[in-house]
């Protein structure tokens, strides 16, 4: 069996994603361009098991027009002729058009989301497309309950749902963790890392939340006083200028840490060496840093707006959830994380233990069920109003952003 498997870009989690998946299935992995502006991630060395077709290389798809994404996109299929195609969102021009192309040539589609229903306000003129479009769908992997929930939703029966779609390398974060805490003294030096911190990663933009991240270290630091963690955030963005404008108000330059973006590679010494994790997004589709963190060993401390938040934090056991509108309540967290009297040790092998339960083979073996479950269903119909419905959506993208 043959499945074609669509990302908009192919970066490290989805790389370790697809080569887990090529050793079950025959894999043609499809990314829609090797250029991204969101993620600076460097070229991935693909592993030479994995077939790879890159639609636009070195240019955006979104800057090309449509009929050249369509033509594009149409003649790698024809070309390759997938039994079943799995498709990362609903939301951008070249999903739909993929689908489009299913349903014209009865090949099951299945749906890769991470999306929730409380990740964005949801409009009901939004969701009715939306349902229209799932009507085309197979089958589907999603992250977890809250994603799972959602699809429910609108109207993808239950027992078309399969989870395991948001899970990163456990062993790249787990190994590396464990090699920066053996050689802890001297990283420490030469990354110029305090002996205790919390530790962030997220892009600096209004939706991870980071101004009131700051307001509660700054509450943390009031309370704990000389004996508090210092802070580190890895990332960038276009809010950085705000961010240490507000950290110099707040008069905490000298306890909060800016390394900057950090390759995949160059992660694991930070989680390693780190005391906790936080992830403060007030909306956030899943939030694979908390999978990273967890995989290194780490006790989190999770936004409850965070889709990842229901399957992977159990509070008191590796962790906490908190409000992401409540500095103070991040506050009192980080407190009881750093002087609570927890085993963080024990806390950090139980994120371990949650997240074994995440890894890329169950992408692999969910996905294999979903292609499996949508070969033995009826094939999905084209007819001139979905056809035409599709071609409208893709040329306007009138849903939402797309899911990773």
């Amino acid at each position: 069996m043959k499945c074609a498997v669509l990302f908009a870009r192919i970066g490290p989690y989805h790389h370790a994603r697809l080569i887990a998946t090529s050793q079950k299935l025959n894999t043609l992995a499809i990314e829609y361009s090797n250029v991204d502006l969101t993620y600076a991630w460097q070229p991935i060395l693909v592993n030479t098991s994995l077939q790879k077709i890159t639609l636009f290389k070195d240019r955006a798809y979104q800057d090309q027009p449509s009929y050249i994404q369509q033509s594009v996109l149409e003649s790698c299929l024809e070309n390759n002729r997938p039994e079943a195609v799995a498709i990362a969102g609903w939301s951008n021009s070249i999903a739909l058009m993929a689908l489009a192309w299913c349903l014209r040539n009865r090949v099951p589609a299945i749906l890769m989301s991470e999306s929730t229903e409380q990740d964005e306000v949801r409009r009901f003129w939004k969701e009715i497309p939306k349902r229209r479009i799932l009507r085309n769908i197979s089958t589907a992997l999603v992250g977890g309950q809250p994603q799972r929930d959602y699809l429910i939703k609108l109207g993808i029966p239950p027992d078309r749902l399969f989870l395991g779609y948001d899970v990163v390398d456990n062993d790249h974060f787990t190994n590396g963790a464990a090699q920066a805490r053996q050689s802890a003294s001297v990283l420490r030096q030469q990354l110029g890392l305090p002996e205790h911190f919390f530790l962030a990663s997220a892009r600096f933009i209004p939706k991870k939340n980071l101004d009131r991240l700051l307001q509660a270290y700054a509450q943390y630091r009031t309370q704990a006083g000389t004996h508090a963690w210092s802070l580190v955030l890895l990332g960038d963005g276009p809010l950085k200028a705000q961010l240490c404008r507000q950290i110099e108000q707040l008069n905490l330059t000298s306890w909060i840490h800016l390394p900057g973006f950090k390759q995949y590679d160059d992660l694991p010494a930070y989680y390693g060496l780190a005391n906790c994790f936080i992830h403060a997004s007030t909306t956030e589709q899943w939030g694979l840093v908390v999978n990273e963190a967890m995989a290194a060993g780490l006790p989190v401390i999770v936004s409850d707006r965070c889709g990842c938040a229901p399957d992977l934090v159990q509070n008191s056991y590796n962790g906490y959830t908190f409000n992401p509108y409540s500095p103070k309540q991040l506050a009192e967290l980080m407190l009881k994380i750093s002087f609570g009297g927890y085993d963080l040790i024990a806390m950090g092998k139980a994120s371990q233990e949650i997240i074994a339960q995440w890894t890329p083979q169950t992408f692999a073996d969910s996905l294999q069920k979903a292609i499996e479950m949508a070969l033995d269903l009826p094939s999905k119909r084209a007819n001139y109003l979905n056809q035409s419905f599709l071609f409208i959506l893709s040329r306007f993208c009138l849903t939402d952003r797309d899911d990773k």
